[in-house]
């Protein structure tokens, strides 16, 4: 009987230098977790947390639970919490959230409702 070789504890955790861009397209509903090191665009809806290098949530894209990100650029919906370093919200984003953040940056028009913890990190 043989046995599959166990992976490598020290790399499953690294990120990996080729991360790529997922696109979740607009007819996309995903209930559950993402996770991804590189890039996630999200033009559909996720009921469920998002954990990425940079989220890019498109006009008609919908997001509802917990964005934790590098960089995080909202022009959609987006309902429940949100940790970044730098965070940009378009002039169409609709958020309701708590947000930590270290960079900020909203464009007249966006609607947003919440808080906003500065990570003085």
């Amino acid at each position: 009987m043989t046995t599959a070789p166990k992976p490598d504890d020290s790399t499953a955790a690294r990120p990996r230098a080729n991360a790529g861009k997922s696109v979740l397209a607009a007819d996309l509903r995903i209930t559950g977790d993402i996770s991804c090191t590189g890039a996630v665009e999200v033009m559909g809806e996720v009921d469920g947390s998002i954990t990425a290098g940079t989220l890019l949530l498109s006009h008609e894209g919908v997001v509802k639970g917990k964005v934790t990100a590098e960089t995080v650029d909202l022009r959609g919906r987006l309902n429940g919490r949100i940790e970044t370093t730098g965070l940009t919200l378009r002039s169409a984003a609709q958020v309701t959230a708590e947000i930590t953040y270290k960079t900020l940056s909203i464009e007249s028009g966006a609607q947003i409702e919440g808080t906003f913890t500065r990570n003085k990190d």
